[in-house]
C-alpha cells in the first residue's frame, strides 16, 4: 500500500538573494557561541532522576557531537541518562530490527518522511503526548507538523532542517580557472570544462552514498519539470518512465557523461562518500582533488570538522543553477518520534519541539531549525541567520526531499531502489532508458506496499 504523500506546497523554500552566500558559512562569531550557556529555558521538563533513554540518529561526527550538546542539557534539566545510537544509513533497517527484535530505541530521529509514515501505519511509533503537541503548535508551522503527521495524529517532530540546493566551492580553484557562480546548468557545465582546462577536476561527487545522488537528480528534475510534476513523481502518480524523467536524465549526463568532469572519474566518483567528496575540495587548498562540491547546508560541518578552508575566504558557496524557469529549492529535515510511550521519552520529545533544544545546536553551526519561535540570534553568524529567517517567512512554501518522501525501500536504502539505480546510472549514463525502467520497477514494487 502506497505511503501518504506530504502535503503540497508551494516552490520556493528560501529566496535565491538569501542563498547567495558570497561570506557563507557555519564558523562560530563571537555573539552566537555563548547563546546555550545564558538563555534561560521556556520549557518545564519533569525529574527524571534514574531514568535511562536511548536516542538513535543517522547523525555521525561533528554533527553527532553537536546533538550530545543537545542532549547534555536535557540531562542536566531532568536527572536522566541518555545513550546516543548511530544507526547507518539505513535507518529503516536498522530501526525495524530493533522493533522485531523486542528493544527500540526510546526516541529515533527519521530523516525520511516515508519511514515515519510507514512505521506509523505500522503502529510502530507512539502519538506525541500533550506536552510535546503543544510545545510543536507553539513553535512550528503547520505544513511541519503535517509532515510529523499519519492519519490526522502527529508522531513527529522536525527538530532540523537541511537546505539540499547549495554549490560549495573552492576559491582559489575558481580564481585560478577565471569562473563565477554559475546561475544556470548551461553555465555550470561550461565552468566546469574551464575548470578541467585549468588542471583540476571540477565536481566533486560522493557517488558511494546514493541520497547525494538522489539530491542531484531532484534539483534538476525540480527546476527543469516544476513542481507540480515534483509532487505526481514524489507520490508515484506518474511513472519513472514519464518524459520529464527522461529529460532530467539527459540533463544530468551533461555532466556526469563526460568522466574528465568529475573528480576521479566516474569510477572515483562511485567509490567517494559524501564526507570524501568535502574534502577532496577543500583538503588541499593549494592543490584540491575537486574545485567544487554540491549538497546542502551541512557541508560547513565537514569544511570545519575535516580540513583548514576558512568558510568566506577558502570555501564559498552559491544557489544550485537553474534548469528550468526557476532554480530549485529542496529541502529535508529529521524528526524526533517516540517509539516508547515512557514519561521520559514524551518529555524528550518536548524538549525536542522546543526554542532551548534547537538553540543549543544553533550556535554551534551547521544546523538551521523549522522553529519559527527561536530567535535568529541563536545562529552564529549573519548568512545563516538569513537563511534561517526566510525559511521561516516561507511558512509552509517548501518542497520536501523526493527521496525522503518515498518508502523507505524505494528511496532510502543502500544498494536498492532509487539509490542503486542512480549508481548504476552514474556508472553508465548512456542507459537512460534502462535507468528508467530500474527506477519504475522499484518504485512499483515499493509503493504497492
Amino acid at each position: 500500500m502506497r505511503i501518504p504523500r506530504a502535503p503540497r506546497t508551494a516552490l520556493a523554500l528560501v529566496s535565491v538573494a538569501a542563498l547567495t552566500l558570497a561570506a557563507a558559512g557555519c564558523a562560530k562569531e563571537d555573539e552566537g557561541s555563548e547563546w546555550a550557556a545564558s538563555h534561560k529555558p521556556t520549557v518545564d521538563l519533569p525529574k527524571l532522576d534514574g531514568q535511562k533513554l536511548q536516542v538513535a540518529a543517522v547523525w555521525t561526527g561533528a554533527e553527532e557531537a553537536n546533538f550530545r550538546k543537545v542532549l547534555d542539557e536535557f540531562e542536566k534539566r531532568t536527572g536522566a541518562k541518555v545513550e546516543f545510537v548511530p544507526t547507518g544509513d539505513n535507518v529503516a533497517t536498522y530501526i525495524g530490527s530493533k522493533i522485531e527484535g523486542g528493544a527500540p530505541p526510546d526516541v529515533a530521529m527519521l530523516p525520511q518522511v516515508g519511514v515515519l509514515r510507514q512505521f506509523a501505519k505500522k503502529g510502530w511509533l507512539k502519538p506525541l503526548g500533550k506536552e510535546a503537541r503543544a510545545e510543536s503548535a507553539k513553535n512550528f508551522s503547520k505544513g511541519w507538523r503535517d509532515l510529523g503527521s499519519y492519519d490526522g495524529t502527529q508522531y513527529g517532530i522536525y527538530f532540523k532542517a537541511a537546505n539540499k540546493s547549495l554549490i560549495w566551492y573552492n576559491t582559489q580553484a575558481f580564481e585560478d580557472a577565471g569562473v563565477g557562480e554559475a546561475k544556470d546548468w548551461k553555465s555550470f557545465v561550461r565552468d566546469a570544462e574551464t575548470l578541467s582546462d585549468s588542471g583540476v577536476d571540477p565536481v566533486s561527487v560522493g557517488g558511494a552514498d546514493g541520497w547525494v545522488l538522489t539530491d542531484w537528480f531532484e534539483n534538476i528534475y525540480l527546476s527543469q519539470a516544476g513542481p507540480e510534476k515534483y509532487d505526481q513523481l514524489a507520490a508515484h502518480e506518474i511513472k519513472w518512465t514519464d518524459p520529464s524523467v527522461t529529460k532530467a536524465l539527459k540533463t544530468l549526463a551533461e555532466l556526469w557523461g563526460k568522466k574528465h568532469l568529475l573528480a576521479g572519474g566516474n569510477k572515483g566518483a562511485l567509490q567517494t562518500d559524501f564526507p570524501k567528496s568535502v574534502t577532496q575540495t577543500y583538503g588541499d587548498l593549494a592543490s584540491p582533488d575537486a574545485a567544487l562540491v554540491f549538497e546542502a547546508d551541512f557541508v560547513g560541518v565537514n569544511i570545519e570538522g575535516d580540513t583548514k578552508a576558512r568558510i568566506g575566504k577558502d570555501a564559498q558557496v552559491y544557489p544550485f543553477p537553474k534548469v528550468g524557469a526557476q532554480p530549485p529549492v529542496v529541502t529535508a529535515g529529521d524528526a524526533a518520534a517516540v517509539l516508547k510511550d515512557s514519561k521520559g521519552a514524551q518529555a524528550l520529545a518536548t524538549f525536542l519541539a522546543s526554542k532551548d533544544a534547537a538553540g543549543i545546536w544553533a550556535a554551534e553551526g551547521g544546523f538551521i531549525s523549522p522553529n519559527k519561535e527561536l530567535d535568529l540570534s541563536a545562529y552564529p553568524n549573519q548568512p545563516q541567520r538569513e537563511i534561517a529567517k526566510a525559511l521561516i517567512a516561507a511558512g509552509d512554501d517548501f518542497r520536501f526531499d523526493m527521496s525522503d518522501q518515498a518508502p523507505a525501500q524505494f528511496g532510502g536504502t543502500k544498494g536498492e531502489g532509487e539509490w542503486k539505480a542512480l549508481q548504476d546510472f552514474l556508472a553508465n549514463p548512456k542507459d537512460i532508458e534502462g535507468t528508467q525502467q530500474a527506477l519504475e520497477k522499484a518504485a512499483a514494487k515499493a509503493y504497492r506496499k
